[in-house]
């Protein structure tokens, strides 16, 4: 079954990027921090990584995250997505305007101008596609900014929150929760590492 599952890394005092983020400076002043795990060598950080892209079906990001990951410091061969490891899903981005232009255009995108649930609609399909082109289950990634995993969850829209709380304080930047309703969630899993401590909740609906 394909599940929907939010996964973003965050700062100790709720931040998913640093101070003054922006297309050159995508993760903000000392973002970098909260993504450490990510080029770990930690057998633990590996495992999480690799088993996350693995059952990547397809992957929906803002538009704010995408002008970033598709800059001119964004993504290239070594650094993106599933760098290094299974073959790159599908990419949706949520956005109000089109691209004048794509940098990355050897990555599979699709543009949703009708809203977030649209657009996590639309991954839906590409993923159980993609599931039964693999003959296994694969999930919908939200990948972030922060605003559109805050959403999704706020609207219903997430089966599973997947945070990696990395050991740092920024002490401002994007925050990943800036108000809404409650949301109650279960705890599947815990697993710390020296870079981060990976958490792992079912989210009630």
């Amino acid at each position: 079954m394909t599940r929907i599952i939010a996964d973003i890394s965050v700062s100790l005092d709720g931040f998913v990027t640093g101070p003054d983020p922006g297309p050159d400076n995508g993760l903000g002043t000392g973002g970098e921090a909260l993504h450490r795990w990510a080029f770990s060598d930690d057998p633990d950080d590996l495992r999480i990584l690799r088993e996350g892209t693995a059952r990547s079906g397809a992957v929906v990001l803002g538009r704010h995250l995408f002008d970033v990951v598709d800059g001119p410091k964004g993504w290239d061969d070594t650094v993106g997505y599933g760098a290094g490891e299974v073959g790159r899903p599908a990419f949706v981005v949520v956005t109000s305007s089109l691209p004048d232009s794509v940098r990355t255009a050897d990555l599979d995108w699709t543009f949703v101008t009708t809203g977030l649930p649209d657009a996590v609609a639309a991954a839906r399909e590409r993923a159980e596609a993609a599931s039964s082109d693999r003959g296994e289950d694969l999930d919908v990634v939200l990948m972030g900014g922060g605003a559109t995993v805050a959403s999704a969850l706020g609207a219903g829209l997430v089966d599973v929150l997947a945070l990696h709380l990395a050991p740092v304080v920024l002490g401002a930047g994007t925050p990943l929760f800036t108000g809404g309703g409650p949301r109650a969630l279960v705890r599947r899993s815990v697993v710390p590492t020296s870079t981060a401590t990976h958490l792992t909740y079912d989210v009630v609906r």
